[in-house]
Order: structure tokens, then sequence, then C-alpha cells
């Protein structure tokens, strides 16, 4: 395996830093080369600063596998926006504000987190044959463990048909084509998905099992490391069709649901008010779904995220 001029031989296992093109910084990165041959699959941790449970789990993971039982290989990107984790930001990349869950293909002459999403384009995903994203929740956020696979008509079958064999109760269909997997499913025709997992930019121990739980399940699914251990894993709802709702203005916001419990068309999801009560917004499911994350802040403002459900056909 040679990722940008570091090669790895059969039954070896790298820890290096990577640059990105020029930029003033490298990322942390571990490289295992199976003794065995088999597909290689790319691992990415923290496209959201903040998201911090797969950044915890990446590391038990590479230093638990152990390359002379790995078949095929394997790419662990440990934090991908690094100065964002450094500068305790939350989300985005700190130079320049951007969203590298919807910045790609990018830009090699762009700001910064323009040439990341360019630098993965050209000198990453080419490597690989299947990616999975690590996140979780925002600072503010409730969420369930979940999976967003792609409607990318080359490669949806082989998501998703991984995505069942994870340790999530819900997998949701996702059309989003400018994130990292997003963009190597639909124009690179490379499967992948993000597992969600944990919120509220804390780590837990279980939520940090339960992300190097699922990348083991993953490499068993594709036989590239059988399983120490036997990996409870639920039959997942799927959702075809979800709905996102963001908040239309500015308020203190009072939540009526609970992630994972349904709700029935018409009911009342939650409503906005001023610090005296006076209601100045409803939101209303337009369809029977299950909520999978929502904004548990009491702040709110116009843009803010509120919701995201599915849709119960």
């Amino acid at each position: 395996m040679n990722v940008c001029g570091i090669t790895c031989q059969r039954g070896e296992k790298k820890q290096v830093m990577l640059r990105p093109y020029d930029l003033p910084f490298e990322l942390p990165v571990t490289l295992i080369c199976g003794r065995r041959q088999g597909m290689t699959l790319l691992v990415t941790t923290q496209i959201h600063a903040g998201e911090y449970n797969g950044s915890a789990a990446s590391m038990l993971l590479a230093r638990d596998i152990d390359p002379e039982r790995l078949a095929g290989n394997l790419i662990i990107f440990h934090c991908v926006n690094l100065t964002g984790f450094w500068q305790r930001k939350r989300r985005f990349v700190p130079e320049d504000r951007a969203n590298l869950n919807a910045n790609f293909p990018g830009d090699r002459h762009g700001t910064t987190g323009h040439q990341i999403a360019r630098w993965f384009v050209e000198h990453i995903f080419p490597q690989v044959e299947f990616i999975t994203d690590l996140h979780g929740g925002k600072d503010n956020d409730l969420l369930e463990p979940c999976i967003f696979y792609p409607r990318a008509k080359s490669v949806t079958e082989m998501a998703l048909s991984a995505a069942k064999k994870m340790n999530v109760p819900y997998l949701l269909a996702s059309s989003n084509a400018t994130g990292l997997y997003g963009y190597a499913a639909n124009e690179m025709n490379i499967p992948g998905f993000i597992i969600e997992r944990g919120y509220g930019c804390v780590q837990r121990p279980e939520w940090i099992e339960g992300h190097r739980d699922g990348v083991r399940l993953l490499m068993d699914h594709f036989r590239m490391y059988e399983l120490e251990r036997e990996i409870p894993h639920p039959e997942p709802k799927v959702y075809e069709r979800s709905a996102y709702i963001t908040f239309s203005e500015r308020g203190v916001w009072h939540p009526t649901m609970t992630p994972g419990q349904p709700f029935e068309k018409g009911a009342l999801l939650g409503y906005t008010s001023d610090f005296f009560g006076n209601v100045i917004n409803r939101y209303e499911a337009e369809h029977a779904g299950t909520p999978i994350y929502f904004n548990a802040g009491l702040c709110v403002l116009e843009g803010d995220e509120a919701i995201a459900y599915g849709i119960d056909e």
C-alpha cells in the first residue's frame, strides 16, 4: 500500500502525519497493510470538530488491529479537521468556516477547507474501496445512533447491504453529494456511509465502544478481520425518505419529542416562544415518523437545524 508517498508493506502498521498540499499542518493517520489480500477501507473522523467519539474509537482500532490477521488495507484518519480540534471549535474548519460535509469536491487553490476536500479527492479516494465516516451530534443535539447511506445508483446496494450489518437501529437514505462520503459515492463510485453516534461534544465509553464495534462489524462483513467476540446488532429500520426542519425565527425553544419515539402526522414536535412564554411558532409533523435527532438547546436562531426524522411510509 502506498499513500501519499508512504509505503506500507504486507503485515506492517505505520502511524504517520500527512500534509494536505502545503497547508501548515499535518493530519494523524494510521496505515495498516494486511498480511493477506483484501479490500481497502478508509475510516475518517472529526470531519466536524467536536464530534469526539469517532476519534477516540479510531485510536483503539489502530492499537488493536493486528496486520497479521488483516485481509486488505485499513487507512484511519484520526482527525481530519485538526485546527478545529486544537482551537476547540465545535464544527467547521476555523480558517474559513468551511463545512467539510458540504465542501466537496473542493479546490486545490481555494481556502483551507476547500484544499482539504480536494486533497482527499485527488490523493486518498483513488486508494480506497469503501468509506466509513464516524460522526456524532452537535453540542445541542440529542441523537439516536444511525447511518446515512448514499442514494447513488451505482453503490447504494453495496452500502445499504453493509449498513444493515451495523450496530445501529436506523438507516436513512441521503442525497448529499457534496460531503466526504457523498461525493465519493456519487462522483467516484466509491460506496460508504456516515455512522452517527453520541452528541453534546463530549466522549462517553459506550459511544466510543459503539463506534469501534461498528467498524469491526464492517470489517467482518467484508471478510477483512474476524470478530473476536459476538457484537450484538439490531434489525435496523430503513428510511428511504427523511424530513429536515430548520427554525424560521429566533426564539426560546421547547421541544416536545423524544429521539426514537414515533409520532403521527400533525403531532406537535416543539414550539418557540419569547421569555414570557408567548408562543412565536409551532412546529408540527408533516408526516408520521420517528425523530432521529433534534435540537435540545434553549436558544435557537433563524436557520438553525431543528429536527430530522425518518418518514414512516
